[in-house]
This record gives structure tokens, sequence and C-alpha cells, in this order.
């Protein structure tokens, strides 16, 4: 695991209604009883930023967007700006999840900008990189996310705060993971990336790794070189789901 606290990032995706703000409350609660040795945060969708930030103020919880509009503001109906979500409570952004890049032809030039734009309104961006199973499967997989991850990255970003993750897409909801082996390959080879793109505040970036995180596996996952963290999808809609792989975690790190 890479020096200094782990962040480990919730992405709720298209979920969570008002009663649901009840389950980040619990999460905040159980952290400010016993703080975890991770960095907790809940990225979430625009309609409960505000009411999320409110329900966690006075706790170590961060509260974050799920995307951000590149602009900072104007005529683009339905969009939300880097401005808008600080304003709202953000303290992070997620920025190229492959659901946006698959979904909504999102190019790395575009999570470029976004990330810029998370900056200059003082949110942390992270920036997902990965491969499809087709691609994996024609052992294109380093190429393609490095390939992301440099053409993702703007170099404005150098001595800024913003984080890694590399979220294979075939990975996302499947139970399925890479070996250690190959996620220790990829993050080294993203590392590489980090420093040649910024120098030498690229080594002291945040790789998260995300897909299918859960308690079972997050300690082992962890526990690998160049991991700084990770990106959970569906377990961490429950508070209990979340603060397991958080205790876990502590568990790991302190034995």
């Amino acid at each position: 695991m890479s020096a200094g606290r782990p962040l480990i990032v919730g992405n709720w995706k298209m979920n969570g209604l008002g009663a649901d703000v009840a389950e980040v409350r619990k999460i905040a609660a159980a952290l400010r009883a016993e703080p975890s040795r991770a960095q907790a945060a809940i990225c979430a969708p625009a309609t409960l930023i505000e009411r999320l930030a409110r329900a966690v103020k006075g706790s170590d919880l961060i509260i974050g967007a799920e995307d951000v509009d590149p602009e900072a503001g104007g005529p683009f109906t339905g969009d939300v700006s880097a401005a808008m979500l600080a304003d709202a409570g953000a303290r992070m952004v997620i920025v190229g999840h492959s659901e946006r890049r698959r979904g909504h032809g999102e190019t790395n030039d575009l999570v470029a900008r976004k990330a810029l734009a998370a900056v200059r309104s003082g949110l942390q961006p992270i920036i997902c990189v990965g491969e499809t199973e087709a691609e994996r499967s024609r052992g294109g997989a380093l190429d393609v996310v490095c390939r992301q991850a440099a053409e993702s990255t703007p170099a404005g970003l150098a001595g800024e705060a913003f984080s890694l993750a590399y979220e294979p897409a075939w990975a996302i909801g499947s139970d399925q993971i890479p070996e250690p082996d190959e996620i220790e390959e990829m993050h080294a080879a993203l590392r590489e990336v980090l420093v040649a793109k910024l120098g030498r505040p690229g080594g002291d970036v945040q790789i998260l790794y995300g897909g299918s995180v859960a308690a079972a596996n997050v300690g082992g996952i962890m526990n690998l070189r160049h991991v700084g963290g990770g990106l959970v999808g569906r377990a961490s809609l429950k508070a209990m789901d979340f603060l397991a792989i958080l205790r876990t975690i502590d568990r790991a790190t302190t034995s």
C-alpha cells in the first residue's frame, strides 16, 4: 500500500433519495465514535449533495459529486458546474468514470477539462481510467489504460490535490477482480505515467483501485504496492457494508 492515509471513496451512481441520507449519517456517526485509518468519502448524485454535507458536518467524512461540467457557467441546460458543486458542499468529484466514457462518449480530452474545472473551484478530482474485457483479452490493457491516464491528466494538476482511480470496466459489479500481480503491474505503470507527466508531484498522487471492492477483498488489495485507496460501488450504498470495508482496512493496517 502507498504511504499515507488510504482514500476510500463510495460512488453511489444513480442511486439515492432523501431517505438514504440516513445511511450517510450512520457512517458519519460511526467515524465520530471511532475514527478510521482511512479517509472516507461518499460521492453522491447532485440532488443529495447539500443534504449530505449538512448531515456529516463536524465529521471526517467527505462528500463529493459523481460528475461535473467543464464549463464555469452559461447556456448549458441541465449541467452542473464545479462552483455549483462546491457551493452545495462537495469537496471531491469523480471524472471519467467508465460508465461516462462508455455511455456518454466522454473522451480523454473532456475528462482532462473536467479535472481542471474541478481544481479551479477547489474540488479534488478523482480521474478514472480502465480497460474493457475485450481490451484486456487482446493483451492491450496496459497500453489502453496508460494512454487514458496520460491524456486525461492535464499538466496543470501538478502540485494540486487529486487522485487517479484504476477501475477495469469488466470487474465493476461482477464480483471478479484482477489478480494481485495484475493490479500491482497496472498501478506501477500508472505511477510511471504520473511522474512522466507531472514530475516529482506525480510520485505523491494516490492511485485507487475500483471494481467490485468489498470487505472480503479490500484488505488484500490495500496491501498491494502503489495502491493508495479504493473506489467502491454498490458496497457504499449501505452504512453497514461501507463501514465493514473501513474497519477491515483498520485491522489490516494495525496488525
